[in-house]
């Protein structure tokens, strides 16, 4: 497989080093405990970084997080109109036909079906009505008319526990909402204000352990968007995203590791997971690529032995 080209190429194979990757949060927050100190390294600073994005902020205190309360009151949401095919249909069968409309490619016929179905109060239902409107899919995009279906969705169900069959959509409104106000929506009430977007993600990263969520929380920190900069709370999502493997936090938490941001520096362990994050990246996530390659040029021969003993623990788990 790649992960095995990708350790092979590193050299590590063979090497009888008994130090596990746990070892490389001595002192700082771990995934476990989830969801402005300066920049130093004493490598030269040639890693990647990528481009700034949304990022989230997690709070230390202990305690399930409450739903955030700065959610701006919309205006009237349009009326849905269940049309007569879908009178008959219970809100769920309602959902399945719109699904399988949206797979023969007739989204706006979907709609319809979506809409019937919302209004009877089905959390996927109005989620999916959401993405539809902030994509322009069987829809012409309105982000303001997304932007309401999403919040709609978190004060409806924000208090509902995790794990519930909703969960994952209220989760994934929240971080809609998130990224809405961190890039506002022109010519509507709905303003860029990265202190909102932080408690959208906030409550995402910490209540639904959200990867994504974790991910642009971590990004915030790192970037000081709507809160002071925290590399140390930057790398305490980064690593929790990493471990629900997604490869933009893993290449973040590489990249802070090996520079030694937030953390001692730990060349081998950031090597590690600038691997697995460079082995998953799409194509048009040349950063990731870019920072494993300036990670490898400056690594020494020893800490690439050693980031292989890292690498094979980091993916032995994703092949149970």
């Amino acid at each position: 497989m790649r992960i095995s080209k990708g350790l092979a190429s590193i050299g590590l194979v063979g090497l009888a080093l008994a130090i596990g990757p746990a070892s490389g949060f001595d002192g700082t927050p771990t995934v476990d405990t989830t969801r402005g100190p300066t920049l130093q390294s004493r490598e030269p600073a040639r890693i990647v970084t990528p481009p700034a994005a949304a990022t989230i902020t997690p709070s230390a205190a202990p305690g399930a997080p409450r739903p955030p309360a700065a959610v701006p009151q919309s205006g009237p949401a349009r009326a849905a109109v269940p049309p007569g095919a879908f009178k008959s249909l219970a809100p769920s069968e309602a959902m399945r036909s719109g699904a399988q409309l949206l797979r023969e490619g007739r989204a706006e016929q979907a709609v319809t079906a979506f809409e019937y179905a919302a209004e009877q109060g089905m959390p996927s239902a109005i989620w999916m009505l959401g993405r539809m409107y902030a994509e322009g899919e069987g829809v012409d995009q309105n982000k303001l008319r997304a932007f309401e279906y999403f919040k709609n969705l978190t004060k409806t169900y924000a208090d509902d526990p995790p794990g519930t069959q909703q969960a994952r959509y209220v989760a994934s409104a929240f971080v809609s909402l998130g990224h809405f106000y961190l890039e506002g929506i022109p010519d509507t009430y709905v303003k860029v204000d990265a202190v909102v977007a932080r408690e959208m993600f906030h409550y995402a990263a910490s209540y639904y352990a959200h990867p994504e969520a974790q991910y642009q929380l971590g990004r915030l920190y790192f970037d000081g968007m709507g809160t002071a900069k925290d590399y140390k709370q930057a790398v305490r999502w980064f690593k929790s995203a990493s471990d629900k493997g997604l490869r933009r936090a893993q290449a973040m938490l590489g990249s802070m590791l090996f520079k030694g941001q937030g953390v001692a520096r730990q060349a081998p362990l950031g090597l590690a997971w600038l691997t697995v994050a460079k082995e998953g990246a799409r194509p048009d996530e040349a950063w990731i690529s870019d920072a494993y390659k300036s990670a490898m040029a400056q690594a020494t021969l020893d800490e690439r032995a050693l980031a292989g003993r890292f690498l094979e623990d980091i993916v032995k788990p994703r092949r149970r």
